[in-house]
């Protein structure tokens, strides 16, 4: 009863691609990756030392608009129309003040004292 050594892996002397192709597409990506970094790099540099505040960008932006509003030629008009919807929108009643509700073990109304639910 002989035993010999099989080799089940195929016929490993044909097809050496692998290893050229592994090595081919690690150095793409080691290209990409360097290429990467140095665009990184250079945004980087670009940006400023320090961004303005935001709620102050904001404030000035919408003053920028309000002023650019009132340039217009038909602001007159427009600002007749604002002040009309404002008292339209001042006839409307507001709507009634929640108050919390008590229960009788809280004792008391639930107005200013700590048993508020």
């Amino acid at each position: 009863m002989d035993i010999f050594a099989v080799n089940n892996f195929g016929d490993t002397r044909s097809g050496g691609l692998a290893g050229p192709m592994g090595l081919f597409v690690i150095v793409l990506m080691s290209i990409a990756t360097v290429l990467l970094i140095r665009n990184m790099n250079k945004r980087i540099r670009r940006l400023p030392d320090s961004f303005a505040d935001g709620k102050r960008t904001q404030r000035e932006a919408e003053i920028a608009r309000l002023n650019a509003d009132l340039e217009r030629p038909d602001a007159a008009e427009s600002s007749a129309d604002l002040d009309a919807d404002r008292s339209v929108a001042a006839a409307v009643p507001a709507d009634d003040e929640v108050t919390g509700v008590t229960t009788k073990r809280d004792g008391g109304s639930a107005q200013g004292d700590a048993g508020r639910v």
